[in-house]
């Protein structure tokens, strides 16, 4: 039987797992507060996704949930100033930075592909490239119709003569 926690209980679970000290893990929080450790990361997910209402929790530390937001959801330009700030830290620094800004080395290394693959692409298929292909492949379906249309007839000028041949007409219906 599965037990039923009120909306303020869960926001006060969630909130000491987030602001919890160092050295003190999620799976101990969640066994003080005899709750399931995957409830708790349950609820730490769907608050960070805005899914569990979470207003009065974080009323009074708005900047953590803005802080800890899903990698998907930042801009071009703060992946930009990431990937800039990581580039000059080793591995260890870079662990540092990425935990405090919410992410895992990881998605630095993705981005940091994503932008010279994206780059690379850009210089080499200008715009007019793309536009220059649809034509070129319209332009192709259309002499494949005229192809076709041009053995139909052929073909259809061959049986006209060997029927007049058959028949010995000249022609002349």
């Amino acid at each position: 039987m599965s037990t039923k926690f009120s909306q303020s209980f869960k926001q006060q679970a969630v909130k000491k797992a987030i602001m919890r000290e160092e050295g003190i893990s999620v799976k101990k929080i969640a066994n003080e507060l005899l709750i399931g450790y995957s409830t708790l990361q349950r609820w730490i997910l769907q608050t960070k996704n805005h899914e569990l209402e979470s207003k009065a929790c974080f009323s009074s530390n708005e900047g953590l949930m803005k802080q800890e937001k899903r990698p998907e959801d930042w801009s071009s330009q703060e992946k930009l100033a990431i990937i800039i700030k990581c580039g000059a830290l080793d591995d260890n620094g870079m662990n540092q930075l990425c935990r405090s800004q919410g992410i895992y080395p990881h998605h630095v290394k993705q981005w940091t592909k994503d932008m010279i693959k994206s780059d690379s692409s850009k210089t080499k298929t200008p715009p007019a490239t793309s536009q220059m292909k649809r034509k070129i492949k319209a332009l192709q379906k259309e002499l494949n119709r005229k192809e076709k249309a041009l053995a139909e007839t052929a073909a259809l000028l061959v049986l006209q003569k060997k029927v007049n041949f058959h028949w010995n007409t000249d022609g002349e219906d």
